[in-house]
């Protein structure tokens, strides 16, 4: 196994460690829970309300997890001083920093994963149908991972755990607004309101192009192309985060 595969699998077995497995097992008693309460409420709109609940807890907690991994990663290494030792070896830092975000992607996917099994074995238990654009809305649930995972990566390069954490959660909820922001530029009559929400705007990714959950609900299809872009411009956005933290982690002292 070359260096930086054997990085990628320790970074993975870290990741594995944080009682990601607890995280699936809560998932799947709400989910459990959710559905008892659904086939109580609601029967015309039961297969809507159950996609829509499920991918949204998903979401809810795959978000949660990527901030815990991922702004604390940095940090946690030289807390415990492992920094030190990576260092040292014949490994670049870049080869270092992108192996533990390689890592955190892994570890999101396999929890995805499971997720998703979950998810389709309770529609299948209820008979509520089943559709591609589910699978779709999970696919860009990962994109919109890898955006914050590489975000909260940037924030621990040069802050502790509990600031990488806030400046993570807060580019999550500015990100999901950022079309608001375009909208309210379009309106505004103020030529500064105009500049100051636009340049916002550009400055965050719009977290909300690699959103696909109410297709889901609706059971609407989502073209390739729509799919591809959003993809793209969620991996554009990861590369700009991972290289300024790349810049940053590259010239910082560890001594």
């Amino acid at each position: 196994m070359s260096a930086f595969g054997a990085m990628v699998w320790n970074g993975f077995r870290e990741a594995r460690r944080n009682r990601v497995t607890v995280v699936v097992g809560v998932f799947a008693a709400l989910v459990m829970f959710s559905s008892t309460l659904v086939t109580e409420v609601t029967v015309s709109t039961f297969d809507r309300v159950l996609t829509d609940f499920g991918l949204g807890m998903m979401s809810l907690i795959l978000v949660f997890l990527t901030i815990f991994l991922s702004s604390g990663l940095l940090s946690r290494e030289i807390e415990r001083r492992t920094i030190f030792l990576v260092v040292s070896k014949p490994v670049s830092r870049t080869q270092f920093l992108l192996a533990r975000l390689t890592g955190n992607m892994l570890t999101l996917a396999l929890v995805l994963g499971a997720m998703m099994l979950i998810f389709v074995g309770q529609l299948a238990l209820f008979g509520a149908a089943v559709t591609p654009t589910q699978f779709v809305a999970a696919a860009g649930l990962w994109f919109e991972l890898l955006v914050l995972s590489s975000a909260g990566i940037l924030f621990s390069s040069f802050s502790g755990p509990m600031v990488s954490a806030v400046c993570t959660t807060g580019l999550y909820f500015a990100g999901h607004l950022a079309g608001d922001l375009l909208d309210i530029a379009k309106r505004a009559e103020s030529g500064l309101v105009q500049v100051l929400t636009k340049g916002l705007y550009y400055l965050l990714p719009n977290l909300e192009r690699m959103n696909f959950r109410s297709h889901a609900a609706y059971a609407l299809p989502v073209d390739a192309g729509t799919f591809a872009s959003s993809a793209a411009y969620a991996v554009a956005w990861a590369m700009v985060f991972t290289a300024i933290s790349l810049f940053i982690f590259e010239r910082r002292d560890f001594r």
